[in-house]
């Protein structure tokens, strides 16, 4: 690995852990092992190494979302899987990251905030019409204003106001969260196939 790459690697690490505002270049210098001028020679300041981090972030997110869509067998199972992998991204993140992210590093937020509103927003309307054609999901889903719903739950996950970090884990509120969104939108047939993936059995 460049070390480039090796530099965005471990700072992602440290923000993730730690928050973003709270580690120093002088942190992931020693996280490395190399000295700040090594550091200074690939970035200028820590706003660099953000915003080049969460572009990189973001791209290989798009990979594995990719991924997921083209190995599901059905719209309910890439939900679901979806639904595990979110709970594996963010069971180890710092909540203050998302805070600093959005109120210190414009120009790095801003790069969430597109992938956002174009990619996500995309990713989940087209799940949403694979469901309805497969006759997984109702027919009579709204679907510009429901996708928008499933992308302002984003925000919400991660407000400390609604969801106090101290008396909520995270994966527990991914999980509450789109559980009840999936619930809302199933067919019978998608509610069976749900309820076989969650080992629940309901009388008819």
């Amino acid at each position: 690995m460049e070390i480039k790459d090796r530099i965005l690697s471990a700072a992602l690490t440290l923000f993730t852990r730690n928050g973003i505002k709270s580690v120093s270049m002088d942190d992931i210098a020693t996280h490395l092992g190399i000295s700040k001028k090594t550091l200074y020679k690939w970035f200028e300041n820590k706003d660099q190494i953000v915003s080049a981090g969460i572009a990189n972030h973001l791209n290989g997110v798009q990979g594995e979302c990719e991924g997921i869509a083209g190995k599901a067998r059905n719209a309910v199972d890439e939900m679901i899987l979806m639904m595990d992998w979110a709970k594996r991204q963010f069971s180890n993140v710092n909540p203050t990251a998302v805070h600093d992210l959005r109120k210190y590093y414009p120009a790095a937020w801003a790069l969430f905030h597109t992938h956002k509103s174009k990619y996500i927003l995309s990713q989940i309307q087209d799940n949403l019409r694979r469901g309805v054609q497969e006759g997984l999901y109702r027919a009579d889903l709204d679907i510009e204003v429901l996708s928008r719903l499933r992308l302002a739950q984003i925000d919400i996950l991660f407000d400390p106001e609604i969801y106090p970090h101290a008396e909520f884990d995270q994966s527990r509120v991914q999980f509450a969260c789109n559980e009840h969104f999936l619930l809302g939108m199933v067919t019978l047939k998608g509610h069976k196939l749900v309820n076989e993936y969650r080992h629940v059995t309901e009388e008819e």
